[in-house]
């Protein structure tokens, strides 16, 4: 799909929605901060990814980057299911946002944070503040819910989604582990 002269920094995800002839793909990061664990530094030196790749799916090239703004690691990208619709999210990991991905009237692509789960103060961690890390998400069947699960948190929330993905409801959630469980090796703060 790329030539040299046209290929995404990283690759992490994509998804496409071919009744609209695009795809589109996130970027994780350099392959050395994973073997050695996350690094604060790695994401100030650009070793993170904060871009979307977007494709002509029936070209195979890439026609536009988007970029959601420095270490926020964009991961997984799902569109929703109804084919018609040019409407996508991007689960971002480290800035803990869900990003409406949608094409305008003029066939440009753009995003908007929908959801943004508040940092919580901590002690016993790298960070004074913990992101909730956005790892991985789901949309309903029937284009109603957003399921996100936020990996250090330790919660999984559901949203009930507008019909154009541009509101995002929280209508539940619960924990199921993450480091800021009680008797954990960090403490959270009052803000």
């Amino acid at each position: 799909w790329e030539s040299a002269d046209n290929s995404p920094r990283f690759g992490y995800d994509f998804w496409y929605q071919p009744r609209h002839n695009v795809m589109i793909s996130s970027e994780w990061g350099h392959p050395d901060c994973f073997t050695k664990g996350f690094n604060p530094a790695d994401v100030a030196e650009g070793k993170y990814g904060s871009k979307l790749y977007i494709w002509d799916w029936a070209k195979k090239s890439m026609i536009q980057e988007i970029d959601v703004g420095q270490g926020s690691i964009p991961l997984e990208v799902r569109f929703f299911h109804d084919p018609d619709k040019a409407v996508g999210f991007v689960g971002c990991a480290l800035s803990s946002e869900l990003r409406r991905i949608s094409k305008n009237k003029d066939g440009i692509w753009d995003t908007e944070c929908v959801v943004k789960v508040p940092n919580v103060p901590v002690e016993g961690w790298c960070l004074p503040e913990m992101p909730a890390l956005i790892t991985d998400f789901c949309i309903s069947l029937d284009d109603r819910f957003v399921y996100l699960s936020c990996w250090l948190h330790g919660d999984v929330r559901q949203y009930k989604v507008s019909d154009d993905g541009r509101e995002m409801k929280l209508v539940g959630q619960v924990f199921l582990g993450g480091l800021l469980k009680k008797g954990g090796p960090v403490k959270r703060l009052l803000a």
